[in-house]
């Protein structure tokens, strides 16, 4: 059976039009499964696309893709939690938790556990799924043998993430504020000056890190181009493709047609290349090795 693709939650902030706009070019033109919709990162954006949701999931159901809520990654006020409850009473609409909290809230019916819940083992897996997760994104750190062992001994899907920034941790500190010499409480939104990222470098120079206001994420972006059909072989049923600011409906035809055989790993990537200009990919991690290199091979 061919593996799915899935759009993992958009991460940046984006203008509420474009966004609203991109997931309706989505839902016309990309061949992916399902489309994950909702604020990850920080609850002060959540305001301005909320009038959209519910157009975005009428025309990505309309256009028969499964959708996916996806919740904050960090919940730290009453608020917050208010929301959460909200999102997890969402009966027709599959919930993605990213924080502990929405698991518990929504455990006894189906969820997905997001790639934030960090399942590195068989027994927080079996945890997860007594609550009811019926899918499973793992983090990036893991290797082809420990997501093989994981997809062996799990009941649920198992998804990966295969393209993009890889989001690395969450803080309550909004680096892009304090950037700018902004506090948190005042920072005028400036992370939407960046949508793509803002990239962090080394003293000597080097990329290291980029920063999406509260979120570390990386650099380089994941591709997994090379190591699909075999991770798929390995019990690997879903891959994430994670939001850029790049044609996301040609790259995510570029991995369906690997997937699906119709193109050449090779030539996929020299077109991945060309749609991401100046991107560095890193797919070390699958390999055991280190998280930013790129191998074309499995050794």
């Amino acid at each position: 059976m061919t593996a799915k693709l899935t759009l993992g939650p958009v991460l940046f902030n984006w203008k509420p039009e474009t966004l609203r706009d991109f997931y309706f070019r989505i839902a016309d033109e990309a061949p992916v499964d399902t489309v994950h919709v909702g604020e990850v990162v920080c609850s002060k954006r959540t305001p301005f696309f909320d009038p959209y949701i519910p157009a975005v999931v009428e025309r990505l159901h309309a256009a028969g893709k499964e959708v996916v809520l996806s919740s904050l990654a960090l919940i730290m006020s009453e608020r917050e939690m208010a929301a959460a409850r909200d999102l997890a009473s969402a009966a027709e609409v599959l919930v993605e938790a990213n924080d502990i909290s929405v698991a518990a809230i929504t455990a006894g019916r189906p969820f997905v556990a997001g790639a934030l819940l960090n399942v590195y083992n068989e027994g927080t897996l079996a945890t997860l799924e007594a609550m009811g997760a019926i899918r499973v994104c793992l983090p990036a750190e893991l290797s082809g043998d420990a997501i093989a062992a994981l997809a062996a001994a799990a009941k649920s899907e198992i998804e990966i993430q295969a393209f993009g920034r890889l989001p690395l941790a969450i803080s309550a500190r909004c680096y892009a504020a304090r950037a700018r010499q902004l506090s948190k409480d005042a920072c005028q939104y400036v992370c939407a000056d960046d949508p793509d990222g803002m990239e962090v470098e080394t003293l000597d120079e080097i990329p290291f890190l980029a920063v999406n206001g509260t979120q570390t994420m990386s650099s380089h972006y994941m591709d997994l181009l090379p190591d699909l059909v075999s991770l798929q072989a390995r019990g690997v049923s879903r891959f994430r493709l994670w939001p850029q600011n790049v044609d996301m409906v040609a790259v995510s035809a570029l991995f369906r047609a690997v997937l699906d055989g119709r193109m050449a790993v090779a030539e996929a990537e020299d077109r991945l290349a060309g749609l991401c200009p100046g991107v560095q990919f890193a797919n070390g991690y699958v390999h055991g090795r280190a998280g930013h290199l790129f191998i074309e091979d499995d050794e």
